[in-house]
């Protein structure tokens, strides 16, 4: 197929992405005296003008607050002596009120999210409310947002639009795809093996020698959790408090195929509470399966109107529809776009998956990769007995392995691993708060409690009927952060928020 989802991926992401300036980028010199120092010494102290520069910070919503905009510089790749250096851009809302503590530093998910870029949507009321604990540091991580200065890698591969091809060719043409993009990347001195959670990691010590502060609290989603749990094994005397929501354990990039259709079961559940909505989907994973069947016996042949070409024909085949799939469970609203896109197309109606197509389908178009994100997720990878696992379930898993797009690339670069030791949990006594979707098709209740399972003094939320992007599903998540952050009891153990309607609308 064409319809490049890593594409439309990284071009959705690329929309949210700010529009301060790139960072610009040096070689380390190795024979001056700086480089014997610290990633940090070069920079003043967080009161010195020279440090941050303040200017007046404007959400989406119109709202504005004025905040300072910093940077510190880190080395590509701490263990290359001659590696280039990065400057990595954060914005920095200062504390309010006079009960604050220590800097909260929010850690974008994704892999590839940009923290400033969420700051300005509409989780801005939310980091304006954590002000009243201590400053909160809007970070692009490196190779995202404004701290990104890697252009996208638009492949010379480009798959084949007006015929059927196998699984097995389709994931080939990737691997072929991303081997092109690395050396294209190596070859323009971009040290890509330095696009690792561990550097990550050491970038949040840097930031924090940088604002001189003895210790910093973490605030992380998706694989921002992911980064939180990485730093918890290595500076947890210097973390105050954590808190996830949607947590990916340091072994999770990679799910479980099962798991993921436990939650197909646990959205069936949902439906059901409703009489209207189980007349229209009664049994959600029998409709998904004949979908999926008719479309490996018979693809369609879909004619797609392009915005700036002619009308296009595209084969539209059963994994096409598993990988639409993929990307559409994160968060109830979205399940239920999905659940009528497999209503119609199980009563032969092709309209609404045309329209969905046309939003980013381009004819001939070649593959592309983001560099942050395709190395974060092949660096932090999966180990050989959970491989074999996971490949076993996809065998019969009803999005077969395409939830988990990576692990079909993970042989295209597999020195990228960075092995089981990176892979164990943190052990940790540092106080962390998680919250829990139970609608969430990413990140899973059980898989979730495994990743912490190790944090011994851990706090734990369920907000039912949530997804993946909770934190704005319900105030009350905004008051236990609080509360937590403030260093009081906290009670309760779920939150309840309404479902969505499931279904189908009137004809």
């Amino acid at each position: 197929m064409t319809m490049h989802l890593l594409t439309a991926s990284i071009l959705l992401l690329g929309s949210a992405l700010t529009d301060m300036q790139a960072p610009r980028i040096q070689a380390r010199d190795t024979q001056t005296s700086d480089t014997q120092t610290s990633d940090t010494q070069a920079f003043g102290h967080p009161d010195s003008p020279a440090h941050e520069t303040a200017f007046t910070f404007t959400a989406a919503s119109g709202d504005s607050v004025e905040a300072y905009r910093g940077q510190f510089q880190v080395p590509e790749n701490r263990g290359n002596d001659r590696s280039r250096l990065l400057n990595l851009q954060y914005v920095r809302f200062p504390a309010i009120g006079d009960k604050t503590g220590v800097p909260i530093v929010y850690l974008a998910g994704g892999p590839g999210g940009s923290g400033i870029a969420t700051a300005k949507r509409n989780r801005f009321p939310l980091f304006m409310a954590m002000r009243a604990y201590g400053d909160v540091i809007a970070l692009d991580q490196r190779g995202t947002g404004a701290s990104n200065d890697i252009p996208d890698c638009r492949s010379s591969t480009v798959l084949p639009e007006n015929q059927a091809i196998s699984d097995e060719r389709h994931a080939e043409l990737h691997r072929q795809a991303l081997r092109y993009c690395l050396t294209v990347w190596h070859d323009s001195g971009i040290d890509i093996t330095g696009y690792t959670t561990p550097e990550s990691v050491a970038d949040l010590e840097a930031l924090r020698r940088h604002l001189g502060v003895a210790k910093i609290s973490l605030w992380g989603i998706s694989y921002g959790s992911h980064l939180a749990l990485a730093a918890l094994k290595e500076m947890d005397d210097r973390i105050d408090r954590v808190i996830l929501a949607s947590a990916e354990g340091l072994d999770q990039t990679i799910k479980y195929p099962a798991r993921t259709d436990a939650y197909f079961k646990r959205l069936q559940t949902a439906i059901n509470r409703n009489a209207e909505d189980r007349a229209d989907f009664p049994d959600i994973l029998t409709l998904i399966r004949r979908v999926h069947d008719q479309l490996e016996k018979t693809p369609l042949t879909l004619s797609l109107p392009q915005q700036n070409g002619p009308t296009v024909d595209m084969v539209f085949q059963r994994r096409d529809m598993q990988r639409i799939a993929s990307g559409m469970i994160s968060d109830p609203v979205r399940a239920v776009r999905l659940l009528h896109l497999y209503a119609a197309l199980d009563a032969g109606e092709t309209g609404p998956l045309v329209r969905l197509l046309q939003r980013w389908y381009n004819s001939g178009e070649p593959i592309s990769f983001n560099a942050m994100s395709i190395a974060m997720d092949l660096a932090s990878g999966i180990g050989g007995k959970r491989r074999a696992l996971v490949e076993h379930q996809a065998e019969t898993a009803l999005l077969g392995p395409y939830l988990n797009f990576t692990l079909l690339l993970t042989d295209a670069a597999p020195a990228f691993d960075l092995g089981d030791t990176f892979r164990q949990a943190p052990v940790s006594a540092v106080p962390t708060l998680l919250f829990s979707g139970t609608l969430d098709g990413r990140t899973y209740l059980e898989s979730q409690r495994e990743a912490v399972s190790g944090l011994s003094n851990r706090t734990e939320i369920t907000v039912r009927n949530a997804g993946h992007n909770l934190f704005m599903s319900s105030p009350r998540v905004g008051e236990i952060m609080a509360r937590f952050m403030a260093g009081s009891p906290i009670t309760e153990t779920e939150i309840v928020i309404p479902l969505p309607r499931f279904g189908l609308p009137a004809r």
